[in-house]
């Protein structure tokens, strides 16, 4: 991606601990860019534009480069929401040469709740009607969903001179989570959404709590689309948990004629299958964690390995799961010499020890 962009944008940061937040960083964007590491310095190069990353002196020095002023916009609040989230609760300061435009956001889009429905003891559907489906259609498939608080009307957040999101605060604070677009339909004007419905009572689920207590007509906003291409390959391997459901399914739905799909899916028990309707040739194989022995660990993380040692090497490898065991199977796939541009290995959530 070696391209000469028109349009640049420079600026400072000033982060607590440097060379850990360029290891949060090469760590994350591996799986959405070309990442490039020489000791403090990293290249991020995707299809929105260029990054580089210099750390001197307990500093960070940016600089950007998009082929057109959209998408710098895009790669400035891109990088610096994920400045900050890795900063964490650590103090951070970011500048720019220029301040980011003030205003609300291009991709938010409002929708409306038009029904819920359980597709599987643990798996509700949500679906939203949207004026405008066009950005939905192709390839990115995940969003931020933004919740208003129950009785308040909604207001959506805009953006700040640093380029980061400037959210509701107090009474006004909105939910925002994660969630894949399980399908579009183009017909009704509609996107569904699947909620994983945690079986494990006392932590807290709010999406999840959405999902079960929302009523038609309720309104609520989507930011994006974003994410990565669908996988293109005579041969896919497609691995994850019930968190990851949602994408395999959608990527199985639009996977190109003919891709033979290997399938690798862990669940509670065999109420939460589900179907996989395809154009590609389907080997679907269902873990059962209801069925594990007591104490067993780490039996989709030794399946996906099983099935990736017996791939040919041009397979493409899609994996979304638990935060350590991807770190595990990332290791597995650098081992052996898997090309990085034929694979998407993700953490999806992370498990808490405590």
């Amino acid at each position: 991606m070696n391209v000469r962009h028109q349009f640049t944008l420079s600026g400072t940061a000033l982060p607590t601990h440097g060379e850990a937040m360029l290891d949060e960083i090469c760590e994350h964007f591996i799986e959405h860019s070309e990442v490039e590491r020489t000791d403090n310095l990293v290249l991020l190069r995707s299809e929105i534009g260029n990054v580089d990353i210099r750390l001197e002196g307990g500093s960070f020095t940016l600089a950007l480069a998009s082929p057109t002023k959209e998408m710098l916009e895009q790669n400035r609040h891109m990088l610096a929401e994920h400045l900050f989230y890795f900063a964490g609760e650590d103090p951070f300061e970011l500048t720019w040469s220029e301040p980011a435009p003030l205003g609300s956001l291009p991709n938010l889009h409002e929708v409306t709740v038009v029904s819920a429905e359980d597709v599987t003891p643990f798996m509700r559907r949500v679906k939203f009607a949207c004026a405008d489906v066009t950005p939905f259609i192709g390839e990115d498939m995940h969003v931020r969903l933004l919740v208003p608080p129950k009785g308040r009307p909604a207001r959506w957040p805009g953006l700040r001179a640093d380029g980061c999101i400037a959210w509701p605060e107090g009474d006004e604070e909105i939910l925002v989570r994660v969630y894949t677009i399980r399908a579009v339909d183009i017909e009704r004007k509609e996107l569904w959404i699947d909620f994983l419905q945690h079986p494990a009572p006392g932590i807290p689920t709010p999406g999840a709590d959405f999902a079960r207590d929302v009523q038609p007509g309720a309104i609520v906003a989507l930011l994006g689309p974003g994410g990565r291409p669908l996988p293109v390959a005579s041969s896919v391997l497609l691995a994850g948990d019930e968190s990851a459901l949602p994408a395999i399914a959608r990527i199985a739905a639009e996977i190109a004629p003919g891709t033979h799909l290997q399938v690798i899916i862990e669940v509670r028990d065999a109420a939460e299958e589900q179907p996989l309707p395809s154009q590609g040739s389907l080997d679907v194989r269902w873990l059962h964690r209801a069925q594990y022995p007591d104490g067993a660990t780490g039996v989709l993380v030794e399946a996906t390995k099983a099935a990736i040692a017996g791939l040919a090497g041009d397979a493409y490898v899609w994996v979304a799961c638990e935060k350590r065991d991807i770190r595990s199977i990332r290791s597995f796939l650098k081992a052996r010499g898997h090309d990085r541009k034929r694979m998407c290995v993700a953490w999806y959530w992370e498990r808490d020890e405590q």
